[in-house]
C-alpha cells in the first residue's frame, strides 16, 4: 500500500488525537507515539513512521518530528496542566479547518482511526508502555505464545514484572482478536 503524504499523515495523526481524546486520553505525545504505532502496524494505516523500541516501548523520532513541525505549523499545541501532570497535545482552530479539508484521507481510515482510539483511550501510560511493547514483540515473530512474549516483553524492559507482562501479552492478543473480527 502506497504511504500517505505529509499532509495526509498529519491529517490522521490530528483526528487520532481527537478521538483519543474523546476516548478518555490524556494525549500526551507518548500517547500519541503507542497509538500512532499501533494504527499503521496493527490496522496498516500507511503512515510510514519508523519505530524502534526505546524507553518506553515503541517509539518513533519521525513521529517526534511530525508532532513538532504540526506545532509549528500551529496545527497542534501543547495544553499545560498543573503539576505533576504533563502537556497534552490538542488540535487547533488551524488544525481542525486543516483536518476538514483533508476529510476525504481521514473518513479513508475512520474505522481504523476509530478502532485504536476505542481500545487505547482510556489507558494509562505504563499500559500503553506494555501494550506496545507486547505487539513490537508479537511483530519481531507473530508465532510466539503469550508466554513467550511475557518473558520476552520482561527480558527488553526489566522493570515489567512477568505477571505484568504476561498481562499485557493477553491485553494485546485481545486487542488483535478484536481488531480481526471486525474487519
Amino acid at each position: 500500500m502506497r504511504q500517505l503524504n505529509r499532509l495526509g499523515k498529519n491529517a490522521i495523526v490530528l483526528s487520532l488525537a481527537g478521538n483519543l481524546k474523546d476516548a478518555g486520553s490524556w494525549c500526551g505525545e507518548t500517547h500519541l507515539q503507542k497509538a500512532v504505532y499501533l494504527l499503521q502496524e496493527l490496522t496498516q494505516v500507511p503512515l510510514g513512521f519508523d519505530f524502534i523500541l526505546y524507553k518506553h516501548g515503541p517509539f518513533s523520532f519521525d513521529l517526534r518530528d511530525a508532532l513538532t513541525a504540526m506545532r509549528a505549523d500551529y496545527q497542534l499545541r501543547f495544553l499545560i496542566h498543573p503539576i505533576p501532570y504533563g502537556p497534552s497535545l490538542v488540535a487547533t482552530d488551524t488544525g481542525k479547518q486543516f483536518q476538514k479539508r483533508l476529510s476525504s484521507v481521514v473518513s479513508k481510515y475512520r474505522n481504523q482511526i476509530s478502532f485504536v482510539a476505542m481500545h487505547l483511550g482510556s489507558k494509562s501510560v505504563t499500559d500503553l508502555e506494555k501494550l506496545g511493547t507486547a505487539f513490537y514483540v508479537l511483530k519481531e515473530d507473530d508465532s510466539r505464545s503469550q508466554e513467550q512474549v511475557a518473558r520476552r516483553v520482561s527480558e527488553l524492559k526489566p522493570h515489567i514484572p512477568i505477571d505484568v507482562a504476561r498481562e499485557a501479552a493477553i491485553g494485546i492478543d485481545k486487542i488483535i482478536g478484536a481488531y480481526n473480527s471486525s474487519y
